[in-house]
């Protein structure tokens, strides 16, 4: 997937992946006090985002519903690709000490690590 959102159209995909199948609007409705775009800046972005194959459209009367076409899931997954990749050369466990020193772990998150590490392991 070598598809590219920017900061901009991933906040407009963050309304659609709570609310699929919502028309402008409701996204303009969602973003409202997060954002402080206008219905012509959203529909820009969502223009956008159809073009770039992201969302998908499908006409209710006058308007249009859109869809995201990406999972949330495989877009978290290759943005993390992607950064350990750029960031760490490919290794995982220097993100980990980085974002542990960085922001510090609670035990929640370690139990989830450990977790995680040991299904690994098997």
């Amino acid at each position: 997937m070598t598809l590219q959102i920017t900061p901009a159209e991933l906040e407009i995909m963050k309304v659609l992946w709570k609310r699929p199948g919502i028309g402008a609007s409701e996204i303009v409705d969602a973003l409202d006090g997060e954002q402080d775009w206008s219905p012509r800046t959203v529909k820009t972005l969502l223009s956008r985002l159809v073009e770039k194959g992201a969302l998908d459209t499908v006409a209710d009367g006058r308007r249009y519903l859109y869809r995201p076409l990406i999972a949330k899931r495989d877009y978290q997954k290759k943005e993390a690709g992607q950064l350990i990749d750029k960031l760490f050369g490919g290794r995982a466990a220097p993100l980990v000490a980085q974002l542990a020193d960085a922001r510090g772990l609670s035990n929640d998150d370690i139990e989830e690590l450990l977790a995680l590490l040991g299904r690994l392991k098997q």
